[in-house]
């Protein structure tokens, strides 16, 4: 009431998935809704979801397909008698406005994401049924919108809005119109199905296909709940034309003409009005309505065309087909100079594959290198704190011998990924300050940054200037994936599947996927950590017939300095090396690092001997005392090894020496 009163033009948003042929509630339901709204002086933009009829899997042919059955809907509306004047009805694609402005639009999203609890109904759900809510309450801001009218079936997205517009502490909530989400023609059945045509009437249905359906219709006599034929009176026929004629013979009672629904429900129930009468008058009153629409559809070309395309193409999509067109990506073009040049295809193997722990696969590592001389390496980074020393070093070594056989790599500078994963409280500022530092830190320590090899990628101004790329691609991977399958990678965040997450979670391992093809990579160097997704990225190629898979290096997790720490910990200083440590601090943590003497398995100090160390410097001196067998220079970590297993070296040796080498490569 306040806001018809303080606005004379207020904003309606009202969607729909473009996804086949039109049934009859989202024809005349919707033009009666909308024709409403705008005697009332409401604007009226309808969101013509085509992103959306792709991520629910709705067609066949694509984009293209989704476009046809947008302007055949259309086309339906005008026939039918939308209020169009004077611009008081504005059609919207979702998909050419998000993409405009995409630097608004999938900040709102992710942000909405982040602050909504992820409710499971199902393991068996698509992801992307998780994340459509999220962009459908996001259109709702994105448009400014003070209605929207919406079906029952999309109250999620009024708990979405309510829980945004709190999160932001907006005092003008939009305000939700729910309508009556009308039933299929059988038994029991809540919602109209496309996929069962036999049971639901659509806007080009000739009149014998309608007096079939109705007359085939659940209808039983004196039953008003439950009964789809009542329902289509009073939510179709009689708002149309505000009344109900009902034809019959004199000894069946005469012809009645009902001016409300109360009364029809009386002489229904009474048995006055038997389904035998009922029927035939709603075959009528729907034919009529109908009639416009078909007369339309016969004689103007263009929508005879698009219904022929949408009756011909209105089938479920197949493996290739949907959102994502995969482009061929543009070959690096190197330096004269680069020394890779004059390597074999096993030389280059050998370097490549000492960086990881395990690769996927090597027969395709090796066939890449002997094929592309320089091929495309993807290593992210999240920029949400102090840079450890795995972070730091490890990936200074294993980036430098990547470029060092030609590789180009591509540092993804995952600042989206670090709001949406809350880090340094979601603030972008902060999180961009610490995104630079840690370049900072690298070109300190000696990455190999000549000669282009190595590019710094910022992910939210790369996807925000080719959104059009990259968001139908991630749309994509939460379509074809469900809920149990995306929650597997739920621990490249750090999350365990127990933990309470929010929709942004699902959002993550979708968009990190996504980043792989959207960055054209051959090679995806990562740590074991990140495994479960990178295998998620070779399945998306079964699914799309890709037979060029991106190959996984998966590096070794350096494990925290304390007893039984898997992996370093930002939250216990104690457990790991920073890159900004001075000496003093490297002294105090390595002197209290777990070594057990002449235990090797579980021994933190010497996974940085092997990890950091002997590739750094290629050699371990340890300077001792003669008494204790004066200084020696280890050349090779086996040789270590067995000189620490026979207690030829002791920890209080060691681990002076490990903390001297450290502060050497941190100076």
């Amino acid at each position: 009431m306040n806001l018809l009163a303080e606005k004379p033009q207020p904003i309606c948003y009202d969607g729909f998935v473009p996804s086949a042929r039109m049934h009859i509630a989202e024809g005349v339901m919707k033009i009666i809704n909308v024709n409403k709204l705008t005697s009332a002086g409401c604007k009226v933009i309808i969101w013509i979801e085509d992103y959306f009829a792709c991520l629910s899997n709705k067609s066949v042919g694509g984009m293209e397909y989704v476009s046809s059955v947008g302007n055949y809907s259309i086309e339906i509306w005008k026939a039918l008698g939308m209020n169009l004047e004077r611009g008081k009805v504005e059609f919207l694609w979702s998909s050419e406005e998000t993409n405009s402005r995409a630097a608004e639009y999938w900040p709102l999203v992710l942000d909405i994401a982040r602050i909504n609890k992820l409710n499971i109904m199902s393991d068996l759900v698509k992801a992307a049924q998780i994340i459509y809510p999220c962009l459908q309450c996001a259109d709702i801001f994105f448009l400014e919108a003070d209605i929207c009218q919406l079906g029952w079936n999309s109250r999620e997205v009024s708990a979405f809005s309510s829980a945004y517009s709190n999160y932001i502490k907006e005092k003008h909530r939009p305000i939700i119109l729910s309508n009556r989400v009308l039933p299929d023609l059988q038994q029991g059945k809540e919602k109209v199905a496309k996929s069962d045509t036999s049971f639901a009437i659509f806007m080009d249905d000739d009149e014998v296909d309608v007096n079939l359906k109705i007359k085939k219709a659940y209808c039983p006599p004196k039953v008003v709940e439950g009964n789809p034929c009542l329902e289509y009176i009073k939510y179709i026929t009689l708002p149309w034309f505000n009344e109900f004629k009902v034809e019959r013979k004199v000894e069946n009672g005469g012809s009645k003409t009902f001016t409300s629904y109360e009364e029809i429900i009386a002489d229904y129930e009474c048995g006055e009005l038997h389904p035998s009468d009922l029927k035939p008058a709603l075959s009528k009153a729907l034919n009529v309505i109908l009639q416009p629409v078909r007369d339309h559809f016969k004689h103007n070309a263009h929508a005879k065309e698009l219904l022929k395309n949408v009756k011909k193409n209105g089938k479920r999509r197949s493996a290739k087909s949907g959102l994502f067109k995969e482009t061929k990506s543009h070959p690096f073009d190197p330096t004269k100079s680069n020394s890779a040049t004059q390597m074999s295809a096993e030389e280059k193997f050998k370097i490549v594959r000492s960086v990881a722990e395990e690769c996927l696969k090597e027969d395709e590592l090796m066939n890449l290198l002997a094929k592309k001389p320089h091929p495309i390496c993807y290593d992210g980074f999240e920029p949400s704190g102090r840079m450890h020393i795995a972070q730091g070093v490890m990936k200074t070594i294993n980036v430098n011998k990547l470029t060092s056989t030609g590789c180009k790599v591509k540092m993804w500078i995952a600042d989206w990924f670090a709001q949406l994963n809350n880090k340094m409280g979601g603030d972008m500022e902060k999180i961009k300050i610490v995104g630079e530092y840690l370049i900072e830190i690298w070109k300190a320590v000696g990455m190999n940054l000549k000669d282009g090899q190595i590019e710094f990628l910022w992910a939210s101004e790369e996807i925000s200037s080719r959104p059009h790329d990259y968001w139908p691609l991630v749309l994509d991977i939460a379509w074809r994936n469900n809920l149990n399958r995306i929650m597997r990678c739920i621990q490249i965040m750090g999350r365990s599947e127990q933990d309470e997450l929010t929709i942004a979670q699902i959002f993550y391992p979708c968009m990190q996927c996504g980043d792989i093809f959207f960055l054209k990579a051959d090679i995806c160097q990562l740590g074991m950590d990140q495994r479960k997704v990178n295998v998620l990225a070779r399945e998306y190629c079964d699914d799309i017939k890709r037979k060029n898979k991106p190959i996984i290096l998966s590096h070794y997790m350096l494990p925290g300095l304390q007893q039984g720490q898997e992996k370093m910990s930002k939250s216990d200083p104690l457990s790991a090396i920073f890159m900004d440590d001075d000496e003093a601090d490297v002294n105090v943590k390595i002197k209290q690092a777990y070594c057990p003497p002449e235990v090797v398995e579980g021994n933190p100090c010497l996974k940085y001997i092997q990890y950091l160390i002997f590739p750094w410097f290629h050699e371990f001196k340890v300077e001792r005392h003669a008494s204790n067998g004066s200084e020696k220079t280890f050349t090779s970590f086996e040789e270590l090894v067995a000189a620490y297993t026979r207690g030829e070296l002791l920890p209080d040796d060691l681990k002076p020496s490990l903390s001297k080498a450290l502060n050497r490569i941190l100076q």
